[in-house]
């Protein structure tokens, strides 16, 4: 039997996660028990800006951190985070290659609102695997095991203010590098929105 590593649930998952993932032929199952961690990916991604990277985070509803199990985290609407998440992504990536390939598919995730954080990462996940052209088969976590036998475990390896890239990609053109020069590790939608149905290719 196919041993499975253990991911966490990420906001628009940095390149390297899909690099692990695909170190792992995609035999993975999604932690759905853990207790949401602060300040992790979990709720916050990183875009290209023209003066550097720049950072875009989901509020939660206060009392949704450190002994809420991540599944149950609900998303706070208290101010209009998803209007300036997506004038963010358009700012940054509407002279990329590829933006407007994708545009139209991903406008619908910053105007319905859901209710969850792991609903809401989770449709925006199975978005991007279709575009990577990939369709693993997606399993979750019964409950929570701190030291789990015989899997990989990426729940911690996979950290936003420390970030350790286990797995590089290789480097691709980015809308701001001439400036900034080339940032490892950015949303997948830096990738998506350089390489188009290519970006598979660059994991």
């Amino acid at each position: 039997m196919q041993s499975h590593a253990i991911f966490p649930l990420f906001y628009l998952p940095p390149v390297s996660y899909f690099a692990a993932l695909q170190a792992n032929d995609f035999a993975f199952v999604l932690e759905a028990h853990e207790h949401f961690p602060k300040q992790t990916y979990r709720n916050r991604t990183r875009i290209s800006s023209p003066n550097g990277t720049l950072d875009l985070y989901i509020p939660v509803v206060k009392g949704s951190k450190v002994h809420t199990v991540v599944k149950d985290v609900k998303i706070s609407y208290d101010f209009k985070w998803q209007r300036l998440h997506w004038l963010s992504i358009q700012n940054a990536y509407r002279n990329s290659a590829y933006f407007e390939y994708y545009e139209d598919e991903l406008a619908p995730f910053y105007e319905k609102k859901f209710d969850f954080l792991f609903d809401y990462n989770f449709e925006l996940f199975e978005w991007v695997l279709t575009k990577l052209k990939k369709a693993p088969a997606i399993n979750f976590t019964t409950e929570y095991i701190k030291e789990p036998i015989s899997q990989a475990d990426f729940r911690d390896k996979l950290n936003f203010k420390n970030p350790e890239i286990l797995f590089p990609p290789k480097p691709y053109f980015q809308v701001f590098e001439d400036r900034n020069g080339f940032i490892p590790n950015l949303s997948i939608v830096d990738l998506l929105f350089s390489q188009g149905p290519q970006a598979k290719l660059f994991l």
